[in-house]
């Protein structure tokens, strides 16, 4: 019989702990080459394509796209075609947890997978039906429990609704007796209706009882199972999980769950858009939700830990740049090939004087108290893209040249924006660059990326009126900000590095030498 492979969440960078599948590229029944692009995967920084590493044939797909797994989660079964439906079930069904995570693939599948549960509980009716005649206990109203299905007692493994486990908690009644007819043999309040009419009790009818006003659940809905977009979205609105139904796959609470509960305790949210086209020379202002990325999440949280944990200095310098800006219009006439921004001369320049004075080459190691020197300038440089932002890094900078510098960062950037970097391409880095003169910004402080030591926030190339000499003239000048966390770096080594930067800017042919 031919092996049975899996598929699983890999581990891109040390830092990465969960990944959510953004999109498949094949689908079940397709063969693959070891090698060939399987999936993209969404972690808190980057997309990556999964990569297949062996050949075989997608026999079953057990995370669709929009789950969330740790690293090293079951996403897939492989196996040649002469390996049977019924072994690969049998595979997974071995699996334990994990194949009970797996989502159905259809909703026959899904049919046949909760019939085995149902069936086993198709017995209790019989034995309901049979205790009729036993007496009746009367609860508080239209309700009154027999004996034969009383004596509740919490338990994690009944599979209820919200409503349901609080009826039942209140009037005495034994879930364990009752049959559920839900998805993968749910217990709904009408399944406790019917069992108790049918053990001769009375409990009003379950329309009556949805017209009563939700109590909001009060209890941790931490572990119930739900959609990462349903968790947030709960959170957001304030919405307790153990109130949503669960219509999601794999018995979990999804996004419509709780737009249902939303939009249930805020009937007026519905009828907006109607009252606005009845208001005359009125427009309504509308708000859009935009709920945070996992890449934007951890932006927050890195960025809000170094403004707080690190304590910021800030040293400004005006550079000319007119010498520089001569000598990669030079470059770019001679050599047809390379073509030079003023950014990839600049970050040069920055290697440079990062080797000039190492005590800004540095990181800060929070958990030891110890600083990290460097022996070559791993520059990170800023790049924006659609979901936020991220710093590939253009390594040993120092020993570089200004074209080899201008093709990494080509490269670098065009992989950047369609999230196809590794993760050592952009975590760690010794220094920091964030350029926004392009968008015609003068200067600016940047938030250092921890755990380096500095940033420089580079503004835009510009004339400026400036003295020499006591005349005034006119010189091309950017605006550099250089933000120092001061526990690692004081403020002369800093000034030392500026004015070690300023030299190298001013006179461009020493980083050609």
């Amino acid at each position: 019989m031919s092996e049975i492979k899996t598929l699983e969440i890999p581990k891109w960078g040390l830092s990465m702990e969960e990944g959510t599948i953004a999109q498949w590229l094949i689908k079940e029944g397709d063969s693959f080459n070891k090698g060939d692009e399987i999936c993209e995967i969404e972690t808190t920084k980057i997309v990556n394509v999964l990569e297949a590493p062996f050949a075989g044939t997608l026999r079953k797909i057990l995370a669709k796209d929009g789950d969330t797994l740790l690293v090293g989660g079951l996403i897939a079964v492989c196996a040649e075609s002469e390996v049977s439906d019924a072994e690969i079930e049998k595979f997974i069904a071995s699996l334990g947890g994990s194949a009970a995570k797996a989502p159905e693939a259809s909703s026959e599948q899904s049919k046949a997978e909760t019939s085995a549960p149902v069936a086993e509980k198709a017995e209790q009716p019989q034995s309901v039906a049979a205790s009729a005649s036993a007496p009746v206990k009367v609860a508080k109203g239209d309700y009154a429990v027999p004996e034969s299905l009383q004596g509740y007692q919490t338990s994690n493994d009944l599979f209820t609704t919200p409503h349901a486990l609080k009826l039942a908690e209140k009037h005495n009644v034994n879930l364990a007796k009752v049959s559920g007819s839900g998805r993968e043999g749910r217990i709904s309040v009408q399944d406790i209706q019917k069992a108790v009419q049918a053990a001769g009790g009375q409990w009003p009818d379950v329309k009556q009882q949805t017209q009563a006003k939700a109590v909001k659940s009060t209890a941790d809905d931490s572990r119930v199972s739900a959609t990462p977009v349903a968790r947030r979205l709960a959170k957001q609105w304030g919405i307790n999980l153990n109130d949503c139904r669960v219509s999601g796959t794999r018995g979990r609470v999804c996004k419509e769950d709780v737009e249902a509960v939303y939009y249930r305790n805020n009937p007026n949210s519905v009828g907006v858009e109607q009252s606005a086209q009845c208001a005359v020379a009125q427009p309504q202002s509308t708000v859009t939700t935009v709920a945070m990325n996992g890449m934007r999440k951890a932006i927050a949280s890195r960025l809000q830990a170094a403004k707080r944990n690190a304590p910021h200095f800030r040293l400004v310098v005006d550079l000319n740049v007119e010498a520089l800006q001569n000598l990669r219009k030079q470059i770019n006439e001679t050599v047809p090939q390379v073509k030079l921004s003023i950014n990839d001369m600049l970050i040069k320049a920055a290697a440079a004087a990062l080797i000039k004075v190492p005590e800004v080459n540095v990181q800060f190691d929070e958990a030891t108290q110890s600083i990290l020197q460097f022996s070559q300038a791993d520059i990170s440089v800023a790049v924006a893209i659609p979901n936020g932002l991220i710093t590939p890094i253009v390594k040993a900078a120092n020993q570089k040249s200004l074209a080899q510098i201008s093709d990494d960062m080509r490269d670098l950037a065009t992989r950047a924006k369609t999230g196809k970097l590794q993760p050592d391409e952009f975590q760690g880095g010794s220094f920091s660059i964030s350029n926004l003169g392009m968008l015609g910004v003068k200067e600016f402080d940047a938030i250092i990326n921890p755990p380096q030591g500095a940033i420089m926030a580079l503004g835009a190339s510009e004339s400026r009126a400036v003295v020499e000499n006591g005349n005034v003239v006119v010189r091309e000048i950017i605006t550099a900000t250089l933000s120092c966390d001061h526990r690692v770096i004081d403020g002369a080594v800093g000034a030392k590095f500026l004015a070690s930067f300023k030299q190298f800017v001013e006179n461009p042919a020493l980083i050609l030498v």
